[in-house]
């Protein structure tokens, strides 16, 4: 990877969003050296791909280049690479570049879609966690709409202008809030001559409530301001199955779509080398102590979603679906 030796130990942070970032602010003037790795150049702001997938944003709107966030750092080195496998015995890393050793090493690799293991879902449904998908994504809505266009066929014509997001928290929600005001305020407009009254967005949440992480009023409310927008909602439906055509649920109740957006969960992801059973806690994270020192492996600290921190104060809770909840170690930059 051509990174000079030094004096200084090696720090190696594998991950350039929220976390890896931070950390290596925090590093710049301490004695050690400093290597990101990141499959991508550029650090996403996550909080705004809804915005992309609808069109509101440009990707390079809230994509930043990893060496201008850290310019002028004194021994830190950039390097655009996959990682492969961690392996601990020799404290080294396998990239898609080649070889690097660490002294210290700091996983933070964020999460990625959970489809729970439903093959099918994770075939048709369309995910938002990174600039491509959401720009798939939009591609996919205007391809709908132009496709509804040509059809003369009401059933069809409605299926690709019908959307259904599953998953009521904070993406779910921001999402359906946009589509709804993209089909308000534009469809109209660029549609004069397609029905835009008839398209349809539906949220279907597995819980009581949409945002069931945050308090029962904001809940509330976010219903409320949806519904206005005319989105429809569908608590305590869990869908099973999608085969690119019809959304399949628990109940009885269908959707007939040409889009299925899956907000409905996330994992850790995690890397080869470090995913032991006995190392991974609910979501597919790293257990990690109170100095997010990863359990088992005293030169590996994980920050960020891939790591779980339990503690008396904080420990797991169960979800709507029975699944185990856990809280993110976050002691360093989140």
């Amino acid at each position: 990877m051509n990174i000079p030796r030094s004096n200084n130990p090696r720090i190696v942070i594998i991950g350039g969003g929220f976390g890896g970032i931070s950390l290596a602010q925090k590093l710049q003037k301490q004695e050690v050296q400093v290597v990101l790795l990141d499959k991508n150049n550029y650090h996403t702001f996550q909080p705004l791909l809804y915005q992309v997938s609808t069109g509101g944003l440009e990707p390079d709107s809230i994509a930043y280049p990893l060496r201008k966030v850290l310019i002028g750092y004194d021994n830190f080195f950039f390097r655009l690479a996959e990682v492969t496998e961690i392996i601990p015995e020799r404290k080294m890393l396998q990239t898609t570049i080649g070889e690097l050793s660490y002294d210290y090493l700091v996983p933070a690799t964020g999460s990625e879609t959970n489809f729970f293991g439903n093959t099918e879902l994770e075939e048709h449904a369309m995910a938002m966690k990174s600039i491509p998908q959401s720009l798939n994504l939009r591609s996919l809505i205007l391809e709908n709409f132009e496709q509804a266009l040509l059809t003369d066929e009401y059933h069809e014509r409605d299926a690709l202008m019908n959307f259904v997001i599953v998953g009521g928290g904070p993406t779910g929600v921001e999402l359906a809030g946009a589509l709804a005001e993209i089909k308000k305020g534009i469809l109209p407009k660029d549609y004069p001559d397609l029905d835009t009254r008839r398209a349809q967005i539906n949220i279907v949440q597995g819980g009581e409530r949409l945002l069931d992480a945050m308090s029962e009023k904001a809940s509330e409310k976010a219903e409320e301001f949806l519904e206005k927008l005319g989105v429809q909602v569908w608590k305590n439906v869990r869908v099973t199955g999608y085969d690119g055509k019809t959304v399949r649920t628990k109940t009885d109740l269908t959707f007939e779509t040409a889009t299925l957006i899956w907000a409905a969960g996330v994992k850790g992801a995690t890397i080869k080398g470090l995913d032991a059973k006995e190392l991974i806690a609910g979501g597919n994270r790293l257990s990690v102590n109170e100095f997010n020192q990863v359990i088992g492996y005293p030169d590996v600290f994980a920050i960020g979603d891939i790591a779980c921190m339990q503690s008396d104060d904080a420990p797991a809770r169960t979800s709507h679906d029975g699944a185990a909840s856990y809280p993110t170690g976050t002691k360093l930059g989140r």
